[in-house]
């Protein structure tokens, strides 16, 4: 028995020799791409969300009363400069303009013929056949003529007009947002008939707080997006600053002017941002290097093969690369992707290594 239990011990002792752990080993490094911290010229801007307005958005009234017998389009349509839109009821304008243009005939041959008269008297008083009174006397009455002429003439051009103003027409190329009369309506002097929108010029309204007013001024320059032309940006101007505050909002409303590059809509939305200034030496890194963690928001400088976490203050972002204003002094080489992914003293190995930021584009001049 004593023989058998020293043999048991013996097997026992030789197993968990054979089962001893391996010696453990440390993390696998971390695969990333790095990039190089750049002290760049930096745009100073303030952002905001905006809406759009369409610069030219009248209602097309009546410019004469009558009774509307034409209607040639419909709301949703793009029409053409000087198209026509409605016809109102020319008749009784057609009369008046017959009869004020037969008045002025009457008057033309009065006058033409006291011209007459008037040119044989003048001989009659050369040769004393007549007095002087009666040639005063006709010069008067071919006065009066041309007095009562020019009145008619005048009375004449106004009813002409009415009968143009019984064409409604377009006043610039458009879309009709809203038709407001019909076919057989009875419109008044002033009546509205139509809504025409044109889309080519644009006034944006950018609500700031109350706070940026200083920074903002009449003539700078503002960049524009739209979710229309998510990629492409538009140039604009400051034209204006209201001199009060929304009283829904509590906010400055700028305004800028700019021309439709053909997608954008009255009513939309765009992000824009006002460029105020330039830094001339600003440290960015693209967005991506900057990750939040417990002890704010970091960046990892990769040295030697390991990861270092770096609290930074950030400032602006523009196009990708964010402004780091505190913890860095630019030159500084930070991990780019994979950076959420490390902890301070990781191993890391870099796949790409220096990969300079992207530096952002001058801010663009307005037209």
């Amino acid at each position: 028995m004593r023989h058998g239990a020293l043999l048991i011990a013996a097997t026992l002792a030789l197993a968990a020799c054979g089962d001893k752990p391996a010696e453990k080993k440390g993390a696998p490094p971390t695969l990333i791409t790095a990039t190089e911290a750049k002290a760049v010229a930096l745009e100073v801007s303030e952002r905001t969300l905006g809406t759009l307005e369409s610069v030219n958005d009248p209602k097309i009234g009546a410019e004469i009363a009558g009774k509307i017998v034409k209607i040639s389009v419909r709301a949703g349509e793009s029409v053409s400069k000087g198209q026509l839109l409605a016809q109102i009821d020319p008749t009784d304008a057609g009369h008046q303009a017959t009869a004020d243009n037969a008045e002025s005939a009457r008057l033309e041959t009065l006058l033409a013929q006291q011209e007459r008269v008037l040119a044989r008297q003048s001989e009659l008083v050369q040769k004393n056949f007549i007095s002087k009174n009666a040639l005063d006397e006709a010069t008067a009455q071919r006065d009066a003529l041309k007095s009562q002429l020019a009145n008619a003439q005048a009375r004449a051009g106004l009813s002409r007009n009415n009968v143009d103003k019984t064409r409604v027409v377009a006043p610039f190329a458009g879309i009709i947002e809203e038709q407001v009369a019909a076919a057989g309506d009875y419109v008044k002097l002033g009546d509205p008939l139509f809504r025409l929108v044109s889309n080519a010029s644009l006034r944006a309204h950018l609500p700031f707080p109350e706070s940026a007013a200083p920074r903002l001024e009449v003539g700078m320059p503002v960049r524009i997006t739209s979710p229309l032309l998510p990629d492409t940006g538009i140039r604009a101007m400051v034209e204006d600053i209201r001199p009060t505050v929304g009283e829904g909002n509590r906010a400055i409303d700028v305004i800028a002017r700019l021309d439709n590059p053909g997608a954008l809509k009255a009513g939309g939305s765009v992000d824009a941002a006002v460029i105020t200034g330039q830094k001339e030496r600003a440290v960015v890194v693209p967005e991506q290097a900057v990750v939040l963690r417990p002890a704010g928001k970091v960046v990892y400088l990769i040295a030697d093969g390991k990861a270092k976490q770096q609290v930074v203050e950030v400032g602006s972002k523009q196009r990708g690369v964010i402004e780091i204003t505190g913890g860095l002094q630019g030159g500084e080489v930070v991990a780019l992707d994979g950076a959420g992914f490390l902890s301070d003293g990781a191993a890391v190995n870099v796949k790409e290594m220096p990969k300079t930021a992207t530096s952002p584009q001058a801010a663009p001049k307005p037209q």
